[in-house]
């Protein structure tokens, strides 16, 4: 049994204790909260007590963004594996300094869980494979920020080297009829920024960043994402390719749902499969999860094999500290009208 203990008590820190109840041979051991409070795991004030009476075998931070670097740090000093939600630190001094302290230690992993998305999960299948050619260009219109830079940077093989961003924002009158908390009731347009950037990572590689507020939750807006490469190109749950001399093939990733209809084995995510072959297949069956909480149970299980040195880390501090400077890059080219270049940092 491999345990973990989470650092921090609201939405995002419950889910990954409700997650891990589901799967065994992990189990969340207690949550370090600022204030004594019930929670359906045991709580402590600090992480000494934590690690003290329940000696978890890695931590999960699940704390603002400004108090998770000193939460990291701690728990290395103290020899404990981290899995760090996103980003690990706020700005790119802040990326700096935690990559200085903790850096080396080896014992950092972040929260990034969209490429574990079935759907995306799926999609990347089908670029290794190599259905599509070599991958050149990434659009990614439908998550923000560092999870959005994940997308392309994975989906494209790109590595940590230095990346040309130039960035736009335009506002416009948006219905926002959905939230995190649910129906807003509100049928009146408010203001909603867009924000576009295009990435350049060499080599013929580029990026596409498209968001718009609230974008995660507001379905007024499509999802949209799209892979070009040197043979053919991936639309969503789309394929196009040239599979032999004047032959184009056009196939659909298509996701068995049980469930609908006259499906009596209950509500649940089965296989993604192109042409017959199968690219995804629900490692969680019979759970009802949604495709977030799958990736979430898929990142604690790869997590916990990690820690015990039966797999590879599952997303180095290296590659979400990339991440979020890429982001941070953006919203400097938006905010400034002007390119904004990174440098190779001492991750790369």
């Amino acid at each position: 049994m491999t345990s973990f203990a989470v650092v921090g008590a609201g939405w995002r820190a419950e889910m990954f204790w409700r997650i891990a109840d589901g799967l065994p041979g992990l189990r969340c051991v207690g949550a370090v909260v600022r204030s004594p409070r019930e929670l359906p795991v045991p709580a402590f004030t600090s992480l000494s007590a934590c690690v003290a009476e329940a000696a978890p075998d890695f931590v999960v931070t699940a704390v603002p963004w400004p108090a998770t670097p000193s939460v990291i740090v701690e728990a290395v000093e103290r020899g404990l594996p981290v899995l760090a939600e996103t980003p690990p630190a706020p700005d790119a001094a802040g990326l700096r300094a935690l990559w200085a302290a903790v850096g080396d230690s080896g014992l950092v992993q972040v929260a990034e869980q969209y490429l574990l998305m079935p759907s995306h999960a799926a999609r990347a299948a089908a670029v290794r494979a190599g259905l599509i050619g070599t991958p050149t260009q990434v659009q990614v219109s439908s998550t923000h920020q560092y999870h959005a830079v994940s997308l392309i940077r994975g989906l494209l093989g790109a590595g940590r080297g230095p990346v040309r961003v130039r960035a736009t924002r335009s506002t416009a009158p948006l219905v926002d009829p959905l939230t995190r908390d649910g129906w807003t009731e509100d049928p009146d347009p408010r203001p909603a920024t867009t924000t576009i950037a295009t990435l350049d990572f060499g080599d013929g590689r580029s990026g596409v960043y498209d968001f718009t507020d609230n974008q995660w939750h507001n379905h007024l807006r499509f999802r949209r994402l799209l892979v070009r490469g040197s043979h053919g190109e991936l639309r969503d749950d789309e394929l196009i390719r040239l599979s032999q001399p004047r032959t184009l093939i056009r196939s659909a990733l298509v996701r068995r749902q049980t469930g609908y209809d006259l499906d009596l084995d209950g509500f649940d995510t089965d296989t993604i499969t192109l042409d017959g072959e199968v690219l995804y297949r629900n490692p969680y069956p019979g759970r009802r999860w949604s495709d977030e909480e799958i990736a979430i149970a898929t990142l604690l299980d790869a997590t916990a094999a990690w820690v015990r040195g039966s797999a590879p880390a599952p997303y180095p501090l290296s590659d979400g500290a990339q991440d979020h400077l890429v982001a941070l890059a953006i919203e400097e080219a938006a905010d400034t009208d002007r390119t904004v270049t990174t440098a190779v940092e001492a991750w790369g």
